[in-house]
């Protein structure tokens, strides 16, 4: 009798396996990210208006984006910030720019003294408008640090033009501007209405200029279709065992907890000390925060829709595995978790940031503190990390204080019902046709948080071309983009503008996915 329960058991599981197996390769076979849906729908055609972009031109835009890197439009602290460089960008944005400054299409304010805001009315006022944001302001740059060339030179060698800023952001929000300058010499005017958000301090949180355009927009009862700002890129050889290149536009990005701990203990002299001083129990707390890191919670979050519609352009096994990620999340995450830069995808990180204690090597000191770092998985809250921190120091002794924090930011919608996300979509594949899309996750943080009262939808992309250790570049050494890339970016901020003329999304050629 038990024998044949066994064997009923075996037999069960070699069936329960087969079938698990049939529907993972099913799966396998049929999902494709950039396959059916709005790809193979009937799109509208609005009537498009090249740039024609030739030779005087294309010197002219390079030569407008190289001022603009130039000026040094510094944010060293929230109050802290280059004005004279900001004033600067300001008179330079006009000359710029002088049809966009002129053309009676186009609202224009200057918001918190040196950001800037411009609306420009649609034809048809019923379409709900949208906002495209970038950021004035840059991070600190020596030269000493290794750069190539000065970092507020634009310099341009073997192609790429070099400068703090070249990414981060002068590059979309030039684009933006010169796009929009390009369409209104030829006669454009937009059906549906829309918005440009420069912020001028987003690299110290954006606490005056993004928060004082959102409180301009709120006043005036503004709701908006989508928002699009920077935050994710086209990634070129980037990720192991992809095939091609992928754009991953944000959906979401992780919340971010400032935590200061500190203690406190009696002080004396180094000759004579104690079991146990204050240096040494923090030392002991951070050491524990270190070995015990949060939880791994690949596949709660956006990251599992990334890698989900990127399948496809895997190899096998990846494919197979990527494609059934309902069965191989935990394996998946295990892998991710190896690495530094993929292990931000699937956990809340801790990174302790600042140590201090002791003014004098023969004091004991009485107060030591340290400030810890943590990027907050969108499956997890600011709360619950805050107990996860408290539980894993275990050491009453040691304080804790919120610095700064706030929760992850909603996950927006990408399915084929989101008008943002579909008209970024089929303009990234109007532009390039052979790059995969995907929605993903950003682990920094962008002006576009302060928005989400004003929409449902935040998304974060522009299309930079990162190649193998691009990314370091991202406020390192060597910041830099391609003459060609800045190029592109003034053609696909161009077509997207005019794409959001599109009155709304066709009907999918076919249903998702459901398996």
């Amino acid at each position: 009798m038990v024998i044949k329960f066994v064997k009923l058991l075996i037999a069960g599981g070699f069936v329960a396996v087969f079938i698990l197996f049939t529907i993972a390769s099913i799966r396998t076979l049929t999902l494709d990210g950039n396959v059916g849906g709005l790809q193979l729908a009937h799109w509208e055609t609005p009537n498009l208006i090249s740039l024609d972009i030739d030779q005087p031109k294309r010197e002219e835009l390079l030569a407008h984006f190289q001022e603009a890197v130039r000026i040094p439009t510094v944010s060293f602290s929230p109050t802290e910030s280059n004005t004279t460089a900001l004033l600067h960008f300001n008179s330079f944005l006009r000359r710029a720019f002088p049809t966009l400054f002129t053309s009676s299409l186009v609202h224009h304010e200057v918001v918190a003294n040196y950001s800037h805001l411009f609306w420009v009315p649609g034809l048809q006022p019923q379409l709900l408008p949208y906002l495209l944001l970038a950021h004035i302001d840059v991070v600190p740059a020596t030269e000493s640090d290794g750069w190539v060339a000065p970092p507020f030179s634009a310099q341009e060698i073997d192609g790429f033009i070099y400068g703090r800023g070249t990414i981060d952001d002068k590059s979309s929000l030039m684009g933006i501007l010169q796009a929009l300058e390009y369409l209104l010499m030829k006669g454009y005017a937009p059906q549906r209405e829309f918005y440009i958000g420069l912020g001028h301090d987003e690299e110290v949180s954006g606490l005056q200029g993004a928060m004082n355009i959102v409180r301009v927009l709120k006043q005036r009862n503004v709701h908006l279709s989508f928002v699009l700002d920077e935050g994710l890129a086209v990634l070129d050889g980037v990720v192991s065992g992809l095939n091609g290149p992928a754009a991953l536009i944000g959906v979401s990005e992780k919340g971010l907890a400032v935590v200061k701990l500190s203690v406190s203990t009696l002080p004396g002299h180094a000759s004579m000390p104690s079991r146990e001083s204050s240096i040494g129990i923090l030392a002991a707390a951070v050491k524990r925060l270190e070995d015990n890191p949060m939880p791994m919670l690949f596949g709660h979050g956006p990251e599992r829709q990334t890698f989900e519609q990127l399948a496809h352009k895997f190899g096998l096994p990846l494919k197979f595995i990527l494609s059934n990620l309902w069965l191989f999340s935990p394996l998946v995450g295990r892998f991710l978790e190896q690495k530094s830069d993929s292990n931000a995808f699937v956990r809340t990180t801790t990174a302790v940031t600042i140590f201090h204690a002791g003014v004098k090597s023969n004091v004991i000191p009485a107060h030591a503190e340290a400030h810890v770092n943590l990027r907050i998985h969108s499956a997890q809250s600011l709360q619950e990390v805050l107990e996860l921190i408290k539980f894993t120091v275990g050491d009453e002794r040691v304080k804790m204080e919120l610095i700064e924090g706030f929760d992850p930011l909603p996950v927006s919608s990408s399915d084929d019902n989101s008008y943002g996300f579909q008209i970024i979509k089929k303009t990234v594949l109007d532009m390039f046709p052979t790059v995969a899309v995907a929605p993903g996750i950003c682990v920094g943080n962008t002006d576009s948080r302060h928005f989400k009262d004003l929409t449902n939808d935040i998304y974060r992309f522009a299309p930079l071309w990162f190649k193998p250790g691009d990314a370091k570049r991202f406020h390192g050494i060597n910041e830099r983009i391609s003459k060609k890339n800045y190029e592109e970016l003034v053609l696909f901020y161009s077509r997207l503008i005019q794409n959001c003329d599109i009155d709304k999304l066709p009907e999918p050629h076919t249903s998702v996915h459901e398996l």
